[in-house]
């Protein structure tokens, strides 16, 4: 028999959706298996007056089955990236070269990474005038730090990486991107092998255009450790 559930566990069901809370009185039908269109009739007098009924709460598995992000739940094989501070812009050239048939060795991977990193540094901090064609990347950054404080810090090899070099780079390398957490991230303790989308960018060139042919995904996985590899 299966043990109880923990208060912990319980909450964390809820939060993502995996169980759902509803409130019935004994003896009469749950909520989930009442009929619509034949609504629930208590007198809140008949209650009070009769000791058979109890109220109490009841926790099961939700309604759907699954969570709505269980259901984009996709299967892919994971690459990893070296920690170093690069992450995100190794996985993306490492990604890119994939996409073409070609395998990077270390050192190409680390050049080109840092190639990225400084396109974007080239493109916020150094033109004035491209910037302005990036400010969604430029609301992102300058919601936790002034622009000038970031143009120094992105100048560093150990530089990490984000959502506002991923909305200039999508766009740079007309690159269409998506970012995935894993399964077992999102169910917080549970189990699982898959991924589960939680950001794109790019979406625009997965269908080409009349200057250039569609390009493929690019799939990026992020921990909760602050880290990205590649997803095949």
């Amino acid at each position: 028999m299966a043990g109880k559930l923990s208060n912990e566990t319980l909450l964390q069901q809820l939060k993502h959706g995996l169980a759902e809370f509803e409130l019935v009185s004994s003896p009469v039908l749950s909520i989930s298996s009442h009929k619509p269109n034949s609504p629930l009739r208590l007198s809140p007098n008949s209650l009070l007056s009769d000791n058979t009924h109890r109220f109490f709460a009841r926790i099961g598995s939700s309604l759907g089955g699954a969570s709505p992000a269980m259901k984009k739940l996709e299967r892919y094989a994971v690459q990893k990236v070296t920690g170093d501070g690069r992450c995100l812009f190794r996985a993306l050239v490492k990604g890119m070269a994939f996409n073409k048939g070609i395998a990077l060795n270390p050192r190409e991977e680390r050049e080109n990474a840092d190639e990225l990193r400084m396109a974007v540094k080239e493109v916020l901090c150094d033109n004035d005038k491209e910037r302005l064609q990036y400010e969604e990347a430029l609301v992102a950054i300058t919601v936790e730090e002034s622009l000038k404080r970031y143009c120094q810090r992105i100048g560093r090899p150990d530089f990490w990486g984000g959502e506002s070099e991923l909305l200039v780079l999508s766009k740079l390398c007309c690159q269409p991107i998506i970012v995935y957490i894993p399964e077992h991230e999102h169910t917080k303790g549970g189990w699982g092998s898959g991924f589960i989308p939680i950001a794109e960018y790019g979406t625009e060139f997965r269908k080409g255009s009349r200057k250039g042919k569609s390009r493929k995904v690019v799939r990026l996985v992020y921990s909760g450790k602050n880290h990205y590899d590649l997803l095949v």
